[in-house]
């Protein structure tokens, strides 16, 4: 785990939504339990439940009981539309306020990412 990266239950719950948008971890599909996951990362299992509680709190995640939690129907869409307006706030904003600044376009800023898009 990285000690830079915020609270250990926060990365857990993170690499476990990483896993639902790639598509490693389907919809519907069983989740690492508690234990598998301090076992794994070496790490207390009430640490692991809690990363695995703010999935079930954030409707990503939901327990069977007496089996245990699964990946809920329609949670990759729920992330991916949580991380695209994450990705807007943090670099479209600034983006757009910096450029009104210096005096270029919507068109100009495009045309950038067209020509830096084609290179990589």
């Amino acid at each position: 785990m990285n000690e830079d990266a915020g609270p250990i239950f926060r990365q857990i719950a993170t690499q476990l939504e990483d896993a639902i948008v790639d598509g490693s971890l389907a919809e519907e599909s069983q989740a690492p339990s508690s234990n598998e996951l301090a076992a794994f990362h070496r790490i207390n299992p009430a640490t692991a439940a809690k990363g695995l509680n703010q999935l079930v709190s954030d409707g990503v995640l939901y327990k069977r009981r007496g089996v245990g939690m699964f990946v809920a129907t329609g949670a990759r869409e729920q992330l991916l539309k949580r991380r695209r307006s994450e990705f807007a706030d943090q670099y479209l904003t600034p983006l757009l306020a910096e450029a009104d600044k210096v005096g270029i376009s919507i068109a100009e800023i495009a045309a950038m990412l067209r020509e830096r898009g084609s290179r990589a």
